[in-house]
Parts: structure tokens; sequence; C-alpha cells
């Protein structure tokens, strides 16, 4: 059984709301933040209720981006209901949201037991902070830069969406750092990449959060801590995206992959000198 506290759920949706859209990953701040708070990281309620948190961040996204949201919603409810308008993006669009999410439910699915068991050691999230720093400087310094969000197709979101399965695999590595970072390769300017991670980390997220839901709350998280971080959660990540919007608009990566290799390697050090547990 787990012990997470009102002021633990604080501190932790704290680090949920900053870090969920920044490519710095989440869990891998929320894993670190755990290790040096004493909470065992590879508890199952503990894995749970940091999926349950995600949700006030996602509902975040659903508030900041509610205008686009429902224009693709009703622009998806017009096509079901009239053949005649399944030419629209918007349209296709929704669908492709939806086909994107396949890949990362099925491998989420089919490796729960390593998600929550091996692979969610602090070392590995160590080494996946400086290798997925390395895919992003890469994929920002080679970015042509040349198509923007008007110019996805289902291809950009099939792939886009699929490499979610990396952070899933290896907290470290960072699901928006990977998102963007593939959506930069596939050509798209910052910001379209940026908004096109938001929308594909949606339907994922919210599963993932609901999913989880039973085993925070039977694994002896109260209630109260899981309201309080996904309250917490949201209120740091409405901010945090809005900033990190104005930021790609203007700026590279570089200020990201820098702070995520000092992370990773004060990490190592950390774990080995066994001033916290993997």
């Amino acid at each position: 059984m787990s012990e997470i506290g009102v002021g633990d759920a604080v501190i932790l949706g704290i680090v949920e709301g900053v870090t969920e859209f920044l490519p710095v990953s989440s869990t891998g701040h929320l894993k670190i933040s755990e290790g040096l708070m004493g909470i065992p990281v590879d508890d199952k309620a503990v894995v749970a209720f940091t999926a349950v948190i995600q949700v006030g961040a996602i509902a975040a996204v659903l508030v900041y981006f509610f205008k686009d949201i429902v224009r693709f919603a009703t622009a998806w409810g017009r096509g079901i209901r009239d053949k005649d308008r399944r030419t629209g993006h918007d349209y296709k669009f929704a669908w492709w949201v939806i086909y994107a999410t396949i890949p990362i439910v099925v491998v989420g699915l089919a490796a729960k037991p390593l998600i929550e068991g091996p692979l969610a050691s602090l070392w590995v999230v160590a080494g996946s902070l400086i290798v997925g720093s390395g895919i992003m400087w890469a994929a920002d310094h080679w970015a042509t830069l040349k198509r923007q969000e008007a110019d996805t197709t289902l291809n950009d979101a099939m792939l886009v969406g699929s490499s979610q399965i990396l952070a899933l695999l290896f907290p470290g590595f960072s699901r928006s750092g990977a998102t963007m970072s593939t959506g930069l390769l596939l050509g798209l300017d910052r910001v379209a990449a940026t908004r096109l991670s938001f929308f594909l980390g949606l339907p994922a997220l919210t599963g993932a959060g609901l999913y989880e839901l039973k085993d925070a709350v039977g694994g002896g998280v109260g209630v109260a801590p899981l309201v309080v971080g996904t309250v917490v959660s949201f209120v740091v990540a409405y901010a945090s995206i809005a900033w990190l919007l104005r930021y790609v608009a203007k700026h590279n990566f570089n200020l990201f992959v820098g702070y995520r290799v000092v992370v990773g390697v004060l990490l190592f050090v950390l774990l080995g000198t066994n001033v916290i547990d993997a």
C-alpha cells in the first residue's frame, strides 16, 4: 500500500503540470521527485497515481484548445452524417487522431507489466533523458520547418502518434519530446509539431488516467490526494501550455536539450552514490 499525502500530491501535481507538455519528460520528473521524496517509484498505486493526475493536464489542453477541439469534433460529426462533408481537413484530422491512438493503446496494454516493473527504474529514466536529448537535438538541427498544421497528413499523424510508444516504454524519453521531434523530422514547423503533439496526446493520456484510477484508489492512495494532485496539475499545465506555444514560435529546442542532459547526468550521479533508490 502506498502512502501519498495531500502535501505530496501538491508537489507532484506541480511537477506534472510543468513537465507534461514540455519536452523534458513528465514521467521522468515525477519518478525523480518520488524517489527524492522516498515514494517507491515502481509501486502499482504510485504508477497509477501519476497516470491519474495527468488527467488534470489533459483538461488544461481541452480548455486551452477548446475552440479547435469543437471545430474538429463538429466537422467529424457533420462528416459522419453527410458524406459530402468528408473532404475537409478538419474531418480527416479528427479521424487521424483516432487512428494514431491505436498503436500506443495496443502497446500500452500488452507491455503493462514491463512498464510498471523493470522499465519503471530510475536508471531507465536517466538513460532515456540523455538518449532522447540527442534525438531532439538532431531533429531540431535537421528540421526544414517548411510545413504548417494545414499541411499535415494521415502519414504524419500515424508516425507522430506512434512515436509516443517510445515515451511509454522508456520513461524519461518524453512523449512531447518524441512527438515534437518526429513532427520536425517530417518537415513541420515547431508550432505545428507542438500543436499536433497536444492533440495526439489527448485520447491516450485521458484513457490511461481513467484506466489507472481504480489501481490508484484501490492501492491505498486516498481520494483527497488524487483530487488535489489533479487540480494542481490542471492549473500549472494551463500556464505551461501558454508559455510553450509562445516559446517555440521564436526559439529552437536547445534549452530543453541542455536541461535534459544535465538532469540525466545528475540522476546517474545520485543513483550511483545511492542518494536515491532506483
